[in-house]
């Protein structure tokens, strides 16, 4: 329950200084052994502060008693008058200064409550009762209004079951054929699948299946789709997370036998110890058994202390405080046990911060932590790190009152009498252990939990984004003119032809796509007035906008070079604008996704984390649109799963070599593409009859002999199977050479024939079949999964050449311009999605500047059923219906209400 607990973000103040002291965290209970089952919902103590109270308990003492719920930590029952609420709260906290509770009411719960940030200038003073490293724990804090709990927030709370993204029948568990364990390297007390399932919310049998695929070198797409039944139609972002999942599973289980051997060499290990490392399932519990025993350049005041001679001193303190005699332990000549002098502290020196505009929306900041957003987190973050912000986790003092009476009554009970002066010790000693390790282990915690779930949901969205992006329809078939417009150096213009070869004079041109940088409304109003005039007459000329992000990057870059070696960058700048519209995977694939224009906070997270996911769906986006081998380039062939820059490079040298690929099979023959590569990549490759023919035309007859003659004598070399010099119908269909066979059974079976590929008579015949049959019984016969066989059936009925890009959106073409001034409050406009951030999505609606639909707006009952499950559920590329609420002219801002979206 988070009910107090505040993150508090302020200016930095020059005299605030970073605590240097080492912190030595709370020993996790070495009994706690096996994983613990999913946390029910609605808990009122999270598991996280119960194992902050199991840590203090030693193993050996019997533990407290369950204590009696007290009557004010009851979520909210009949609210009663301010005054006597006050006096109630005062009432009790005399009495628990005063009177010792009994001991089966002695321990301690440390509930989550609310977060609260501060913002103050950068020099402004701070209060003289405002410790500088922690928030004040003094025992007479002040009331705090509490807030009614939210019970449906938790940071522990397992994952939810992932969806599955298909309308195919819920999956069924199947094991793969494999006699080694998939996770045999994880040696922990704990069952990796068993976590794994907990953690992503995935069922065991699939998580068990997915991590077998994996060791077995399967990609991702791969896995997608040919797999479905293994991974019970799970999409790639799923099986992704599952993966990191994984990884981060292994990685614990290294760092746990790190430690261990390093333990084991300083002579500290033993069997208690080696067991509660194996019991961790995070790398943050290994930090918080090894810091006791982590050496590091200041040893801690126990260490300290124990050096000095003290252990003896705290030892009666605890067991005999009658026979204690502090006195005779003070030597004035000796540092650390000598009598206390005072030092004056030197001011420190600040320097003036900057960009404090940037973060004046964060002034005076206080946000519960269940209701911060993961961009407000990012945000702070960043000022933090600028040394703009200061940043604090409020936790309420009766967390430490009741923490430190449990130590005192409890824990660290003298077995005697003790003098007041004794027990002053031990108190001081309890409060100054909670202020410089208890308090800051339960900011970080706090913080760092934050802080992964926003870069999580900042990486899931930069994905969505990219996919999207890269996933727009291409405009094939029409001469287009890509302008990079400019006023120093003026506008650049490319003309590309359809075969994406680019050329310089105007030629029945009917499509012009603009940059959107520097003056492009006013290049967009010059081409207006053009169409207005019918200038262009008789060809009926039309207009795009698109977004230029990364085209100037890419025009100095080593592949634009390569590619257009005798040309102008700026001139490259305007073909690379075209081609985002002709073919956008193609083009965009040339440049880092973090240069093109999409996502928000990309600085902010894990570069390794988000590396990895940008290039995943990249090679997703490729693989599943598929590639034509002999006309692709070598940048578009790295990125199909299964190959890599060196592959590529080697069948880009034996296309050189031997002409084009006539067939899947005879992929086996380039060098270095051995049989597991080729079961990843030829999938998602296609040989298209048009395209060999052409090559083969423009090369002569020679080019056909070349490709035979090679073919037989690499068969000898490699013993790789037959590889013909035949066409083969199914090599321009998604299906892959592994269901050939079934492929050609089931064609019997109907009576068709791979001539009648992409046939409405074909088409009529399969469907027929399926009706009469199903796809459970045809399955049967033909000794298959129902995912396999429609897949086939899929890749049957297709027409040659088919995109799955065509079933999504293209870029908008018009006519006319419209301007900010033309808008007014309550106008209904239709737009295409550009970006979209953690707090809204930006749409452009024409006027030069894209408008917001803040996140408020984008409600489940205004979105397809699709997309109602989605974090935003908008992304780059759609087209949404939009209300304009507010035009702000000065700031040039324009606020949107979403719709509905159009499909």
């Amino acid at each position: 329950m988070l009910d107090e607990i505040k993150l508090v973000s302020c200016y930095r103040t020059g005299n605030q200084r970073d605590d240097s002291e080492e912190l030595e965290e709370w020993l996790p209970n070495i009994n706690e052994g096996k994983t613990k089952g999913r946390h029910q919902r609605g808990t009122v103590e999270m598991a996280e502060r119960k194992k902050v109270t199991k840590r203090v308990a030693k193993p050996k003492e019997p533990k407290p008693k369950e204590p009696k719920p007290k009557a004010e930590r009851k979520p909210r029952a009949a609210r009663v008058s301010k005054a006597k609420k006050a006096k109630t709260k005062t009432e009790q906290q005399t009495e628990d200064a005063v009177l010792p509770k009994p001991e089966s009411q002695q321990h301690v719960t440390v509930k989550e409550e609310r977060l609260s940030v501060n913002l103050s200038s950068h020099n402004a003073a701070v209060p003289e009762d405002m410790p500088h490293e922690c928030p004040s724990s003094s025992q007479h804090f002040p009331k705090v209004k509490k807030e009614e709990p939210d019970d449906s927030f938790t940071f522990d709370e397992p994952a939810q079951k992932k969806q599955r993204t298909t309308n195919a029948a819920q999956g069924r568990p199947i094991k793969l054929k494999s006699g080694n364990s998939c996770v045999e390297d994880i040696e922990m007390n704990w069952d990796p699948i068993q976590v794994l399932a907990e953690k992503t919310g995935v069922e065991q049998w699939v998580c068990a299946n997915i991590a077998q695929l994996f060791q077995e070198e399967n990609t991702i797409p791969f896995m997608v789709r040919y797999r479905k039944e293994l991974i019970n139609h799970m999409d790639a972002d799923a099986v992704r997370d599952v993966q990191l999942t994984l990884e981060e599973l292994r990685s614990v289980a290294k760092k746990s036998k790190s430690v261990s051997q390093t333990l084991k060499k300083e002579g500290v290990l033993t069997s208690e110890l080696e067991m509660a490392l194996k019991n961790c399932t995070t790398a943050g519990d290994i930090d918080h058994v090894y810091a006791p025993y982590k050496k590091g350049s200041k040893l801690s005041k126990a260490r300290r202390a124990k050096e000095l001679g003290l252990e003896p001193v705290a030892l009666a303190l605890l067991q005999a405080p009658q026979t204690l005699d502090l006195h005779s332990s003070i030597q004035p000549n000796t540092k650390g046990i000598s009598p206390l002098h005072t030092y004056n502290s030197q001011p420190v020196v600040t320097s003036k911060p900057k960009d404090i505009a940037k973060f004046s929306l964060y002034t005076d900041f206080t946000c519960d932590v269940q209701r911060i957003q993961h961009y407000q987190t990012l945000a702070i973050n960043r000022g933090e790190n600028l040394k703009i912000l200061t940043v604090k986790v409020n936790i309420p003092d009766w967390v430490k009152n009741d923490f430190c009476r449990w130590c005192i009554n409890v824990r660290w009970r003298p077995q005697g009498f003790a003098q007041p002066e004794l027990m002053t010790i031990l108190k001081n000693a309890i409060e100054d252990s909670y202020r410089r390790f208890i308090l800051p282990f339960l900011s970080r915690g706090y913080r760092t939990k934050l802080t992964a779930s926003a870069e999580k949901e900042s990486i899931a969205m930069f994905v969505r984004n990219l996919r999207q992006r890269l996933l727009m329809c291409p405009v094939r078939g029409r001469v287009i003119m890509g302008v990079d417009p400019g006023f120093h150096h003026g506008c650049k213009i490319a003309i590309l032809s359809p075969t994406i070869t680019f050329y310089f004079f105007f030629n029945s041109c009917q499509t012009i796509v603009i940059g959107n940088g520097k003056a492009c409304r006013e290049t967009e109003a010059f081409f207006t007035d053009l169409i207005k005039q019918r200038f262009f007459k008789p060809l009926d000329v039309s207009y795009c906008i698109t977004d230029e992000a990364g085209a100037s990057i890419y025009s100095v870059s080593p592949e634009a070079v390569k590619e257009m070696p005798d040309m102008d960058p700026n001139l490259r700048s305007a073909v690379s604008i075209g081609r985002r519209v002709q073919d956008p995977l193609a083009e965009l694939i040339k440049i880092d996704p973090k240069h093109i224009g999409i996502g928000t906070y990309q600085h902010d997270v894990s570069q390794s984390l988000l590396r990895a996911a940008l290039d995943g769906v990249v090679q997703e986006c490729v693989s599943f649109v598929g590639v034509d081998i002999n006309i692709c380039s070598e940048t578009l062939m790295r990125h199909i799963a299964g190959l890599n820059a060196g592959r590529a490079r080697s069948i880009m040298e034996w296309k050189e070599k031997n002409g084009p690929f006539l067939n899947r099979e005879q992929l086996k023959l380039v060098k270095g593409l051995g049989p597991k590569s080729f079961q990843q990549c030829a999938g998602f490759i296609r040989i298209n009859p048009e395209t060999v023919r052409s090559s083969i035309d423009s090369g002569g007859n020679e080019g056909l002999k070349v490709p035979l003659k090679q073919t037989a004598e690499k068969k000898k070399v490699k013993g790789s199977g037959s590889a013909s010099n035949q066409f083969n119908p199914l090599d321009q269909t998604c299906i892959h050479p592994e269901s050939y066979s079934i492929a050609l059974r089931f064609l019997s079976q109907i009576g068709g024939s791979l001539d009648q590929m992409g046939s409405a008579v074909l088409r009529q015949s399969i469907e027929s079949s399926v009706k009469n049959r199903g796809l459970d019984v045809l399955d049967k016969s033909l000794d298959t999964t129902p995912e396999t066989l429609q897949l086939i059936v899929d890749g049957l009925t297709q027409p040659p050449g088919f995109d799955i890009r065509q079933d999504f959106e293209q870029a908008d073409f018009k006519r006319e311009i419209v301007s900010m001034n033309d808008l007014h409050d309550g106008m209904v406009l239709t737009g295409r999605v550009t970006n979209t951030a953690l707090f809204g999505a930006f749409v452009d609606i024409g006027v030069g500047r894209s408008g917001l639909i803040p996140k408020r707006f984008i409600t489940p009952d205004k979105l397809p059923v699709d997309q109602r499950r989605r974090s935003l559920a908008l992304g780059p590329g759609e087209r949404v219906e939009v209300r304009v609420m507010n035009v702000d002219l000065q700031r040039n801002r324009i606020t949107l209400d979403l719709i509905r979206v159009l499909r």
